[in-house]
């Protein structure tokens, strides 16, 4: 069975024979560099061991293959390869900084399960759209993008000087230029899409190698760890923070925008309608695994532009074998060994790679507020919340002392400081002062 769609030469539908789809879900997982890149950075970042970063990289295989699983099969029934995000990563470094990894996770669990409540596929329903009109405008999230990538400066750089995996300032130092080196020429230097688009994997790999040639550098002892076992589930603890909430609801928000226009793009290629009570169980099953792998310690997921590409590309749009790559990272996640094993890579590579991945975050925020007409209300809702969030990183200790430890861990931290900021000004200015000038305009041309 041939799809007659021009885009796909193997419908949605089809089932090809076990090797060739075998071969085809390895290389959708092999795109998926975020599994893995993604909370080993944060345990470089937060200084943690690698038994810890090793617990996030296996809920992150374990939560990737669950929602990938539940989205090809018959709930959604799309080819979606969904992996961990940029999104998450920034918002669990910056939370935990200042509420601890179980708060985090926490937070980032019940942010889960009220997006799952709100996109539960019934008619109508409609409140998801209105959440993306009042808290996901792109002054919001990109002016947030760049706090972020502002905040997580003295995070990278420092990073590339680190002796905990070995060797001396200056072999750690030059493994981190290479790694960089390396990951802009992939980005500059090629036209192969495969190297472009993995550029920060090819750079963390080529830095690994230069780093080993340096200095003596061995493997973790895969023996303390058991060969199968499930996540630890709150194996950091349980807490809920509700700055944290919104700001993971931010994250949801950006993902959820995503995922919904990479399936109408799939439901075009392969000829099939997208209704509003298909894309509600996407959305649903995306947030319910989610709120699992939160459980489990894992970042939140959005489908994959990558993977995307591959089956444009191949003209492969198989949904069993985007189900089988989800079943292989499933089985993955039960392996605690290859969690470890990712997560003692040097750290000086990781810091570098780090860098300009925080980078690249900021830039982002800032073309996203390209998009935005600067007037005066738009204004004002930008810069009092970016300059105060930024500045609250210098307040004096006598002030913090006289804080509450709650109201602590909000002001101390842009990124806290910046989602609440935003939000509560976006809302009053942008929803209620300009449409009652819109209203008060119109009312005089009348």
């Amino acid at each position: 069975m041939v799809n007659t769609s021009e885009t796909l030469s193997v419908g949605i539908d089809v089932k090809l024979p076990p090797t060739q789809t075998l071969m085809l879900a390895l290389q959708h997982l092999l795109a998926l560099t975020g599994i893995w890149v993604f909370p080993v950075i944060i345990g470089s970042a937060l200084n943690l061991t690698s038994q810890q970063t090793g617990m996030m990289v296996q809920a992150c295989f374990f939560t990737t293959g669950i929602v990938t699983m539940l989205q090809s099969g018959r709930l959604l029934r799309l080819p979606v390869v969904q992996g961990p995000t940029a999104a998450f990563m920034v918002a669990v470094l910056g939370s935990a900084h200042s509420v601890g990894l179980g708060t985090t996770f926490g937070s980032m669990f019940v942010a889960a399960l009220i997006f799952a409540a709100l996109s539960v596929p019934l008619k109508r329903l409609g409140i998801m759209g209105l959440l993306i009109r009042y808290i996901s405008p792109p002054i919001v999230f990109g002016t947030l993008l760049v706090i972020i990538g502002a905040q997580l400066a003295s995070i990278g750089p420092a990073g590339w000087f680190s002796t905990t995996s070995g060797g001396t300032l200056a072999t750690s130092a030059l493994a981190a230029l290479i790694t960089v080196i390396t990951v802009i020429g992939c980005m500059v230097f090629t036209r192969n899409e495969v190297v472009k688009r993995g550029a920060l994997l090819w750079g963390i790999v080529v830095g690994v190698v230069a780093f080993s040639l340096m200095t003596p550098w061995q493997l973790p002892d895969l023996s303390q760890m058991p060969f199968i076992s499930l996540p630890g589930f709150f194996a950091f603890g349980f807490g809920v923070s509700l700055p944290v909430v919104l700001l993971m609801m931010l994250a949801f928000l950006q993902a959820s925008a995503e995922a919904m226009g990479m399936y109408s793009l799939l439901a075009d290629w392969g000829g099939q309608t997208l209704t509003t009570q298909r894309v509600n169980r996407g959305l649903f099953t995306e947030f319910l695994g989610c709120a699992v792998g939160a459980a489990a310690g894992g970042l939140g997921t959005t489908s994959y532009p990558e993977n995307v590409g591959i089956i444009r590309v191949s003209g492969v749009g198989s949904r069993f074998v985007t189900f089988t790559a989800g079943g292989i990272a499933l089985a993955l996640g039960l392996l605690p060994q290859v969690g470890l094993l990712l997560a003692s890579l040097p750290g000086p590579v990781l810091s570098a790679a780090s860098s300009i991945l925080f980078g690249i975050i900021a830039i982002s925020g800032i073309q996203m507020m390209a998009r935005v007409h600067w007037d005066e209300l738009n204004l004002a809702v930008a810069a009092p919340a970016f300059i105060l969030s930024m500045g609250s990183m210098y307040l004096p200790a006598s002030v913090l002392e006289q804080l509450p430890e709650s109201a602590k861990g909000i002001v101390a931290q842009p990124m806290m400081m910046g989602v609440i900021l935003l939000i509560l000004l976006n809302l009053i200015i942008n929803v209620l002062v300009r449409e009652r000038r819109v209203l008060a305009k119109n009312g005089a041309v009348k």
